[in-house]
């Protein structure tokens, strides 16, 4: 175990200690979020993003530990261990060098090469190896045999003999762990990643078009991006393209125009490829004209193009893939964390518009805390055209409710619908004594939560179809308490989320929204079971219990009264109730950041200014004069002193930014009404390794390309925009066919 911190302390360049304090704390049922809030003095400062590549480092670093002591046992049960072996088999890094080395030693079907073992060619095999000069034909002659064996294996003639000691060779050398890594790691570097449109595919199609990029597609493999590898594996899937891993050759020198014997010799002999010349350099072998070279040299070509080509190829392709997946998956859980933590509304009543033309627009009311308050279904575009009564409709529905925002999916006829809204507010302008607003809002998943159990629960006599909109409605509010609802990779802001490890995603995004929702904290009194199962220590058993408990016994009015709820014990609410807010409540500090724990503290910083916990809170100037280390002690360091004063000063501060609304302009609705030049206002939608979509309320997202959303030089996109900023950006280039828009934030300055 202690070689394992001490690699996760070198990797992520943190001492031993701090990782053994961290392992420890996760052994014993901590959370990460818990972890990185409530215990940077045991852990000397770790943060939330260094423990989860903790954790998931330790994860793999154990399972290779383990299927390390399963090999280890293997090998010494065949008797085969040596203390060389045992030294390389510990110093594998990862698990494909483990079982590089474990190849010579695995059970394998019965091969040629034992076949020809088991026939007793391996004498022969060593001695030709040996020594070159020997000839091949004459020494296998001792070794011919009379007739096949019992089992039918053929060794009658020289050829056969031969091949099999071609077999015996070309497995050990194929077996050899350091060949295999050497040779991977030549190709990753000089292969080349090619596509073609397969044959047979109508490059016009719609479905085919798509990969016109890669009809006819070559980049070194090595440094190829992650979405143009998924993209071309996503292609090859569909069976449209024809990908592999082109081997380098040496170039071909023109063949000698003088006669004579040399010359003959030259066009005689084979060509060597590049792979066949590494593996004889490897093992220390080359060709110098002894009677046993060209045997030797047809055993080189055999242990390349039977026994390493096709299989290296999958190997360096499943590492693109996954090297692609993993940057994907990271693209995803950025986009998701900026999408879960973007600005709230907050508590405003909301009308949610989910867009249709036949089935109409659903409609849905939400009072300012969320509850659904009012449905109902529009009609405004075709067939029914009803427009003035759509708008008649609406306008009731604000002043009955008194809404102030107006939410609109995205998805079909949402700029249409957009402009109904935009109608809606300039009527009901000159009769409010209120300004609403209008936001185009990404209705990704509002489907998914629609049908889901949950909604059902929550909205048992509302129609499927209206849900979404209530969904759409309360995404404004507060987006990450009505997204925690929905799984997350159905939410739609990740780069091929579909093609990649989706075990690996799942894991990675549900400990994104697990970190979002508690850094901003979840209210005991109103938080959703979903979301409540999001927080630090609670399950979603557990979950339920407390949502039961409050509808039982009313609101929470202390967080000691968590440890009433069945299920939840002392460790559950060690490491929940930090995170868990009563605004209202019998103590002040319940509806804060300050852990329970803590609050000895708290009341030695009371006494010490005289003043109460109300009087101490959100009052800076009050806390400025104390030190924290007039309050640490052995149990509560300086580090945690000081997060509990900051805490006071900003009392539940909410780190997400404040609400902000993009205006689209009028008269821009479809791809038709873009001309180059343009310069738009829109929303960043998704943000990708290549550069970001930004949603300008014409059903098509453009992209400012990465190299388009800078003056200076951008290596990562996140770097300048996240999912839910509103940019101003121009149009280059507007492509109808293939629905595609080029635009740039690279504005003149006014």
């Amino acid at each position: 175990m202690q070689h394992i911190v001490a690699q996760i302390a070198q990797e992520i360049r943190v001492a031993p200690a701090q990782v053994q304090v961290a392992v420890d704390l996760l052994d014993g049922g901590a959370t990460v979020p818990f972890i990185a809030r409530y215990r940077k003095e045991a852990t000397g400062g770790l943060d939330d993003i260094q423990l989860r590549e903790l954790e998931t480092r330790l994860s793999y670093l154990r399972a290779l530990h383990d299927r390390l002591q399963a090999v280890v046992q293997s090998i010494e049960e065949q008797g085969k261990m040596t203390p060389s072996l045992l030294a390389a088999l510990h110093g594998a890094g990862t698990k494909q060098a483990l079982e590089d080395l474990y190849l010579p030693f695995k059970q394998k079907r019965r091969t040629k090469g034992q076949i020809a073992r088991e026939a007793g060619l391996e004498p022969l095999a060593d001695l030709l190896w040996s020594d070159p000069a020997l000839s091949p034909q004459d020494q296998a002659l001792a070794y011919v045999r009379p007739e096949k064996n019992e089992a039918g294996d053929d060794f009658t003639s020289v050829a056969a003999v031969l091949d099999g000691v071609r077999d015996i060779l070309s497995e050990r050398w194929a077996d050899q762990a350091t060949l295999l890594q050497e040779l991977r790691q030549w190709l990753w570097q000089e292969g080349v990643f090619q596509s073609r449109l397969r044959e047979g595919c109508d490059a016009n199609q719609a479905e085919v078009a798509k990969f016109r990029d890669y009809f006819d597609y070559d980049e070194p493999i090595g440094r190829v991006p992650s979405h143009r590898a998924l993209a071309v594996l996503r292609g090859r899937a569909l069976e449209l393209l024809d990908a592999r891993l082109v081997i380098p050759e040496p170039e071909v020198a023109p063949a000698p125009v003088q006669q004579g014997d040399a010359a003959i010799k030259t066009r005689a002999r084979p060509a060597v490829s590049l792979a066949e010349a590494r593996i004889a350099l490897r093992l220390g072998w080359r060709h110098q004209g002894r009677p046993g070279d060209d045997f030797l040299r047809k055993c080189v070509a055999w242990t390349w193009r039977v026994k390493l080509s096709l299989s290296i190829e999958r190997d360096l392709l499943a590492r693109l893939r996954e090297e692609a997946e993993q940057v994907a998956i990271k693209v995803f859980a950025h986009n998701l964390r900026d999408l879960l933590l973007a600005a709230p509304a907050g508590p405003r009543v909301v009308m949610g518009l989910d867009p249709g033309i036949r089935t109409g627009v659903k409609v849905a009311v939400v009072d300012a805390t969320g509850k659904l308050g009012a449905t109902a279904t529009v009609f405004p575009h075709e067939p029914r055209r009803d427009w003035d009564g759509a708008l008649h409709a609406l306008a009731g529905l604000c002043e009955r409710h008194g809404v102030t925002l107006i939410a609109i999916g995205n998805g079909t006829a949402s700029r249409e619908t957009d402009k109904l809204a935009g109608e809606l507010i300039a009527q009901l302008a000159g009769r409010a004594d209120r300004h609403i607003d209008k936001v185009v809002v990404s209705e990704a998943g509002a489907s998914v939560y629609s049908a889901s159990e949950f909604a059902s629960q929550e909205m048992p006599d509302v129609d499927v179809s209206l849900r979404g909109a209530a969904s759409i409605a309360r995404r404004l509010q507060d987006p990450l308490a009505e997204l925690v609802k929905i799984e997350p990779k159905a939410i739609g802001v990740g780069q091929y989320q579909h093609d990649v490890n989706q075990s690996e995603l799942a894991r990675t995004l549900d400990a994104v929204v697990e970190d979002c929702v508690n850094a901003v904290g979840v209210d005991l009194n109103t938080a959703s079971e979903p979301l409540l199962a999001r927080v630090s220590g609670l399950s979603r058993h557990v979950a339920r219990a407390v949502v039961h408990w409050r509808d039982t016994h009313g609101a929470f009015s202390n967080r000691q009264q968590l440890l009433q709820v069945s299920g939840l014990g002392n460790k559950t609410f060690e490491q929940s109730a930090g995170f868990l807010r009563i605004r209202g409540g019998d103590n002040p500090l319940d509806k804060t950041g300050v852990h329970p724990e803590t609050y000895p503290v708290v009341q030695q910083i009371m006494v010490q200014t005289g003043q109460g916990v109300d009087a101490l809170m959100g009052h800076a100037d009050r806390l400025k004069g104390l030190r924290p280390e007039m309050f640490a002690s052995a149990q509560f360091g300086v580090i945690t002193v000081r997060d509990i004063l900051g805490e006071l000063a900003k009392p539940g501060r909410d780190p997400r930014p404040d609400f902000k609304v993009a205006r689209l302009t009028d008269g821009v609705q479809s791809l038709a009404d873009l001309k180059p030049g343009m310069v738009l206002e829109g929303t960043v939608s998704n943000v990708a390794a290549f550069g970001a979509f930004v949603d300008l309320g014409v059903h098509q997202d453009g992209l400012v390309h990465v190299s388009q959303l800078s003056h200076k030089f951008v290596t990562d996109p996140h770097t300048v925009v996240k999912t839910g900023d509103i940019v101003r950006v121009q149009v280059l280039e507007v492509d109808a066919a293939r629905k595609r828009i080029a635009l740039t934030m690279k504005l003149k300055q006014p």
